[in-house]
């Protein structure tokens, strides 16, 4: 608020200027991840375009924008990197995450969805921070092909759901 250089550590979570004795918060940034599935029990995953993790498996989401509501990001998110337009997804579950990014680490809370879609509804394609899109069967699904921490987990708990 002051313009002073004089932070200081006020607990785990917040830093306080020692001169004006503002306190700043680190709250977690809202993420989103879409496990989608089809009438044939397969996973559309995406292959990472970027850093961190480029090449790995992930699944669609990312960081929801100002002034968007969760699902809408979802939406958002599964519309740029797969061209797919959805209505219908349902909460599954969260985790907090330490996303890596330019060399820093941003606190997320990650909030996961299953969106139901019809086989063929929709044509695919890859776009945005994917290279890659497509269909696997989920008793196919090998968690360790994902490169993101946060999302094999997310895949781990998510397939054992399913037994």
């Amino acid at each position: 608020m002051c313009g002073s250089a004089h932070w200081v550590e006020n607990n785990f979570k917040s830093k306080r200027c020692d001169d004006c004795g503002f306190v700043y918060y680190a709250n977690p940034c809202a993420a989103t991840a879409a496990f989608i599935v089809n009438e044939n029990d397969e996973l559309l995953v995406v292959r990472r375009a970027k850093e961190p993790a480029k090449g790995t498996l992930d699944l669609p989401g990312g960081f929801c924008d100002m002034y968007e509501t969760v699902e809408e990001g979802m939406r958002r998110e599964i519309k740029e990197e797969t061209g797919l337009d959805v209505d219908e997804i349902q909460y599954l579950f969260s985790s907090p995450n330490v996303y890596q990014y330019s060399g820093m680490g941003v606190h997320t809370l990650d909030m996961d969805f299953l969106v139901r879609v019809k086989c063929g509804s929709t044509a695919i394609h890859a776009a945005d921070d994917a290279s890659d899109a497509r269909w696997i069967a989920l008793d196919d699904v090998d968690p360790a092909d994902f490169g993101l921490t946060s999302i094999r987990n997310a895949v781990i708990r998510f397939l054992q759901t399913r037994s």
